[in-house]
């Protein structure tokens, strides 16, 4: 039952019948449907800014999954790229030092900026830095393994061709000294035996009778077989290969020739004093990458760690030499 509203008139002093216009009734339903409104999308904004719709809500969920995924991803690479530097430094540092290599620069490894056009183009896509960033990653990771693999195999090739170098290298004595007692003189500044004044002796000497065998310290192929002008006498010059070359002088004889193949321990001639020379003994050298080096550094086959010491010490004596 609908109420009525009364109202007391203080001209009439008589309560009267509330009576209310068309025109009020119709702004008042317009001002709560105004009002209502407003609330609505006060709320509205509210819930917009602060609340999320069960779509953003599932949206929210899945970027943040994927943000975790990316997270473990990056870190993996990290791990791989740690590993992957490990590897290159053994590789440098380590396999190719001992087989005498090149090391590779690490800009050979990264790769050519060739990719950076593509990296520049994944940017202009959503979230393209996140993007740009894993496609580098995964670019230089990529070239890295590339180039590790290839440079295992040229290991695995120098391993081959490890024990070929090995026989190759000058590694005994050129004359039978088991008692050490034949080195007469030894690499280094010594008294020349002519003309009595400092000269540098570039190799050693090995006293013996005449006609004693004088043996290839390693393998090779004979460079040089002849009468030499400069002091040598009757000499054999073998090239190892590898950048080594040994070299026998003042022969009496001797048993090669240029271009002959020969093996470590093979008789190359016999001791004798042609040439310069004041007696009869076997001059010795050894030349890496064509620079004379100490030639005692190179008994490591036939010696004893004590006996190495013993020879050292022979060798670093200031006595004359025999050419």
């Amino acid at each position: 039952m609908k109420k009525v509203k009364y109202f007391y008139n203080t001209q009439t002093l008589k309560y009267e019948k509330l009576v209310v216009s068309l025109r009020v009734k119709i702004l008042r339903i317009l001002g709560f449907i105004s009002a209502a409104i407003v609330t609505g999308v006060l709320f509205l904004s509210v819930a917009y800014r602060f609340l999320d719709s069960p779509k953003e809500k599932l949206l929210r969920r899945d970027i943040d999954n994927m943000k975790e995924q990316f997270d473990a991803l990056k870190g993996r690479m990290g791990e791989l790229k740690t590993h992957m530097d490990e590897l290159q430094h053994r590789d440098n540092q380590i396999y190719r030092v001992i087989f005498e290599a090149a090391p590779i620069p690490d800009s050979v490894r990264t790769g050519s900026p060739d990719k950076d056009e593509e990296i520049v183009q994944l940017q202009s896509k959503p979230n393209g830095d996140v993007i740009a960033a894993t496609a580098r990653m995964l670019a230089e990771l990529s070239n890295r393994v590339k180039v590790q693999e290839k440079s295992y195999v040229q290991i695995e090739d120098l391993i081959r061709n490890k024990q070929k170098m090995l026989a190759s290298i000058p590694a005994i004595q050129p004359v039978s000294n088991k008692d050490l007692d034949r080195i007469a003189s030894g690499f280094g500044y010594r008294i020349d035996p002519i003309y009595k004044t400092m000269k540098f002796h570039s190799g050693l000497d090995f006293t013996a009778p005449s006609g004693t065998p004088i043996y290839a310290t390693g393998d090779g192929s004979v460079e040089d077989a002849s009468l030499s002008d400069v002091g040598y006498g009757n000499h054999v010059v073998i090239n190892h290969g590898y950048g080594y070359k040994s070299l026998y002088g003042h022969m009496v004889r001797m048993k090669v020739k240029r271009g002959q193949s020969v093996k470590r321990g093979d008789v190359l001639g016999w001791v004798g004093s042609t040439g310069k020379s004041t007696g009869p003994h076997c001059h010795y050298e050894v030349m890496k990458n064509g620079v004379k080096v100490d030639p005692v550094y190179f008994f490591y086959n036939d010696l004893t760690p004590e006996q190495f010491d013993r020879m050292l010490k022979i060798a670093r004596s200031g006595n004359q030499s025999f050419d």
